[in-house]
Parts: structure tokens; C-alpha cells; sequence
């Protein structure tokens, strides 16, 4: 998982993301930089479930984040909307909108994210 960091012309850091975890990307982009705390709840759920078969959630506007004992999940909201017809050999295509990665990979990013940003 490849990652980078920059900030836009008003200051706020943006997360690039290597293809097939754009969506979690797009999470510190749109639910991070909208409510610094989240990052906080992020790390104390994934105390309470490390270990456990406890699992443990935040819906926020745009993107959900569930951890699992040893996964993390990220994925937009949009996809909770079912889609039950769809025209013979179509599917929905939810590349950017879904994205799955190891605790110590995601929370590697967390902590470059945080020094990046000068949390």
C-alpha cells in the first residue's frame, strides 16, 4: 500500500493512495480533515478489538470504517444502497469505493498521517 502526502492551497494535508485503496485516500480526505477526533475513536476501537472477535464501526457522511481483529475496512456509504436488478453481465463496479488492509499497515499510515499534519 503506497501512499502520499501534500497540502492543497488552503493548507489542508491530502492523502494519495496507490490503486485499490483510493477509498481510504479519500477517508482521511473527506472524514479526517472534517473532524480531527476521528482518528482518536480509530485508535481506541482498535484496542478494544485487537485480539478479540469484537468488531467495531464508525459510519461517518461519506465512508464507513469497521476493524476487525486483524483488518480494516473502508468503504463508501453509497454501497450500502442495494442494487438488485441489474441487466444480465453487468455488476457494480465498487473498485474505489471498497478497500480492505492490515491493522499495522493502516495504522502505519495513521501515525505518518498525524506527523505529517503535526497532530
Amino acid at each position: 500500500m503506497d501512499y502520499q502526502f501534500v497540502k492543497d492551497i488552503e493548507g489542508r494535508v491530502r492523502v494519495q493512495m496507490s490503486m485499490d485503496h483510493e477509498v481510504i485516500g479519500q477517508w482521511f480526505n473527506e472524514e479526517v480533515n472534517a473532524d480531527s477526533a476521528l482518528l482518536d475513536a480509530v485508535v481506541t476501537g482498535a484496542t478494544q478489538v485487537k485480539g478479540t472477535e469484537l468488531q467495531w464501526q464508525h459510519v461517518g457522511r461519506e465512508y464507513t470504517i469497521a476493524l476487525s481483529d486483524d483488518e480494516v475496512m473502508i468503504q463508501a456509504n453509497l454501497l450500502a444502497i442495494s442494487v438488485d436488478e441489474l441487466d444480465e453481465g453487468m455488476s457494480y463496479y465498487d473498485q474505489e469505493s471498497l478497500a480492505f488492509c492490515g491493522f499495522e499497515d493502516f495504522f502505519a499510515l495513521v501515525d505518518a498521517y498525524r506527523q505529517f499534519s503535526g497532530q
